[in-house]
């Protein structure tokens, strides 16, 4: 019996709807990680270290490192559904173990650090490793489902902005459930957006299992293939160097999305280092809703980007982003963290005037720049891949590691430099990813077989 075509274009709707939504729960689940920080820095017993309250998001990418492959390997066994009901399953149980870290109130010590909040880093990496699981399957099948090159660009940045629409509120709801950030401010403060977190993912799960969710092909074998019949050399994605740079770019990109929010969030939560300027009991409200409008223009540039993705290639894209990118980063660098200004920010029912550093307005706007990129990369790494796409999805998953030690490394350089000088780390990135876009992402291994 043939396929029904209408049914099946439905089914293929239904898929892509579910993807995009998908979207929007792992920026929800990461953004957590850099707001709920600066409870934990301010605690005595971190002594106010913006490396130890960072390390949470650490966790969270961490899980990267160990599950990108394995969660490839997943994929290809049992498929996208079951991938994404288990990545879910999983998400709900790192929020519930975060949960716990507010509830078991105990004066333990351990490496002179408070017991929970290894409790609470233990969460953050069990929910990193629902993110990887799920960006692991959603961003290949966006891109299958939309056939590749520029359409299935476009769906991945239709997705994205669901992903930044909950990466905006994310951040801003933690700012006002903290308000004045005190050694007396504890995770329990942020129960209600826990409690939202774990509402959401039982909620999918019931909804996910119930859809009709069709691969959109065989899963690729999980056996590396030969070149020759004698097995010289086994066919990977690590064999094409526009793959392999462009792991290094989503390495640099992810490190840099997240560093300049989370940064910018302790940086005006630091009412000593941003100035005299800022309502001290507001700052940290502040710096949540100055890193919600950076989410929030990562939104709208991934709507542009949507919109002009089929005219506009992924290579242009990505070139003109990162270099817009580096001349706000340097002018945020240049500029006197003495002078302040009155700027728009964006507090989840409209936007108010409010008084910050001036050097903190090219970074807000910085999230036009980011938005585009992961997508670009996405593209232009795994084009021409055919069947090896789903292993290099898991290897990619594997850099997003960078998303956790990049922002570490330049808050320890914010402990002893200061927070300007440390955003010398995100520019270098940029660097590096404009570079890929104008000469590294060009397929020079076509003679690789990947049918």
């Amino acid at each position: 019996m043939e396929n029904n075509p209408k049914n099946a274009k439905t089914q293929t709707r239904i898929a892509i709807l579910a993807m995009m939504f998908l979207f929007g729960m792992i920026a929800f689940v990461t953004n957590l990680a850099a707001p709920v920080g600066i409870i934990w820095k301010n605690q005595p017993a971190l002594q106010g270290s913006n490396a130890l309250g960072m390390m949470g998001n650490m966790m969270n990418f961490l899980a990267y490192l160990f599950m990108g492959i394995p969660c490839g390997h997943l994929l290809n066994r049992i498929g996208y559904k079951k991938t994404l009901l288990t990545a879910i399953a999983i998400g709900l149980l790192g929020v519930f173990v975060q949960y716990l870290s507010g509830q078991l109130l105990t004066d333990s010590q351990f490496l002179s650090l408070p017991a929970n909040f290894f409790i609470y880093l233990a969460g953050a990496f069990i929910a990193g490793i629902s993110v990887c699981m799920l960006n692991t399957a959603v961003n290949p099948m966006l891109n299958l489902l939309g056939g590749g090159g520029n359409r299935g660009n476009q769906l991945i940045l239709w997705g994205g902005t669901l992903n930044s629409l909950l990466g905006t509120l994310t951040p801003m709801l933690v700012g006002l459930l903290i308000g004045t950030v005190t050694a007396q401010t504890a995770i329990s403060d942020v129960n209600p957006i826990l409690y939202i977190a774990m509402a959401v993912f039982a909620l999918t799960f019931l909804i996910l299992a119930r859809i009709p969710l069709e691969e959109p092909q065989a899963p690729a074998t999980t056996q590396p293939q030969d070149l020759t019949a004698s097995g010289a050399q086994a066919i990977t994605p690590w064999l094409f160097l526009h793959f392999r740079l462009g792991a290094i770019a989503i390495f640099c990109y992810v490190g840099t999305e997240v560093g300049i929010p989370g940064t910018l969030n302790f940086f005006l939560s630091d009412t000593t280092a941003a100035g005299a300027g800022l309502d001290p009991a507001r700052a940290a409200a502040i710096g949540g809703f100055a890193a919600g409008t950076y989410w929030l223009l990562m939104l709208v540039g991934r709507v542009i980007g949507g919109l002009i993705a089929n005219k506009i290639s992924s290579r242009t894209m990505i070139a003109c982003a990162n270099a817009l990118g580096i001349l706000l980063i340097l002018s945020a660098i240049l500029l006197p963290q003495s002078l302040q200004t009155s700027v728009p920010i964006f507090t989840g029912s409209g936007f108010a005037l409010t008084v910050i550093p001036a050097c903190a307005l090219p970074l807000i706007l910085c999230g036009l720049c980011t938005s585009v990129m992961w997508s670009c990369i996405f593209n232009l790494a795994t084009e021409g891949l055919g069947k090896y796409t789903q292993m290099a999805s898991g290897i990619f998953m594997t850099m997003v590691v960078g998303g956790g030690f990049m922002p570490v490394l330049q808050n320890i350089l914010a402990d002893n430099v200061g927070y300007m000088i440390s955003f010398v780390i995100p520019a270098c990135s940029m660097f590096y990813m404009l570079l890929y876009g104008c000469f590294g992402s060009k397929n020079v291994n076509r003679d690789i077989p990947v049918e």
